[in-house]
């Protein structure tokens, strides 16, 4: 029998908040990058993947897609990146909406890798929560 692939159980805690695993994919294709970063949520529990068209560093193409866990799990590409929290993934959502007007027609590199950081959250030390 197989055993599902999860390792994480979603009782991980980060200084008392819930986190939840976040995935990136990464692929070119007729010279552009597809990235696309998902959240993993349980209620309700499905995937939110927000996908990116990235064609010479210029945003061209944005939205976001909603997905069963089933249908997630026979997507290729996708490795787990991290693990956030929901304020932190409401910061990174609003932030992509910004972004997403500003780069249609200008070079936004730095802006999307500095997006993605939001959802790393920093180790605290303990008692710092």
């Amino acid at each position: 029998e197989d055993v599902p692939s999860q390792t994480f159980d979603n009782k991980d805690y980060f200084c008392g908040k819930e986190t939840f695993p976040v995935y990136e994919s990464v692929f070119t294709e007729e010279g552009e990058t597809i990235r696309k970063i998902a959240i993993e949520t349980e209620k309700p529990p499905q995937i939110e993947i927000h996908v990116w068209t990235i064609r010479k560093g210029i945003l061209r193409h944005f939205y976001v897609e909603k997905v069963s866990k089933r249908e997630f799990e026979e997507l290729p590409y996708f490795k787990l990146i991290t693990r956030t929290t929901l304020s932190q993934w409401k910061i990174f959502s609003e932030g992509e909406a910004q972004i997403s007007q500003m780069c249609e027609s200008r070079v936004c590199r730095t802006e999307l890798e500095d997006l993605v950081k939001v959802l790393y959250l920093e180790k605290s030390e303990k008692g710092h929560c």
